[in-house]
């Protein structure tokens, strides 16, 4: 589906599934969940499956990944 088809300038339902989403609802775009800017659908490259949310770049999902508590522990040398 591209962004032209069905939901002109709405907010689309996803699910976020493992290297691919399913449309549940159409629309145009979603929201980040940690900055709020909109991404296109023909735009959306990053999210969480674990938890169903989408982001506008690799910096928001490493940040959200962060926040989450989900990244490896480093240790030092």
């Amino acid at each position: 589906m591209n962004r032209f088809e069905g939901g002109s300038n709405r907010e689309a339902k996803i699910k976020y599934l493992d290297g691919d989403f399913q449309i549940l609802s159409p629309g145009s775009h979603v929201i980040c969940a940690m900055t709020g800017k909109q991404i296109l659908i023909d735009e959306l490259r990053y999210w969480s499956i674990a938890r169903q949310e989408p982001y506008v770049d690799a910096a928001s999902s490493f940040e959200a990944e962060k926040r989450a508590g989900t990244l490896p522990v480093q240790t030092g040398r």
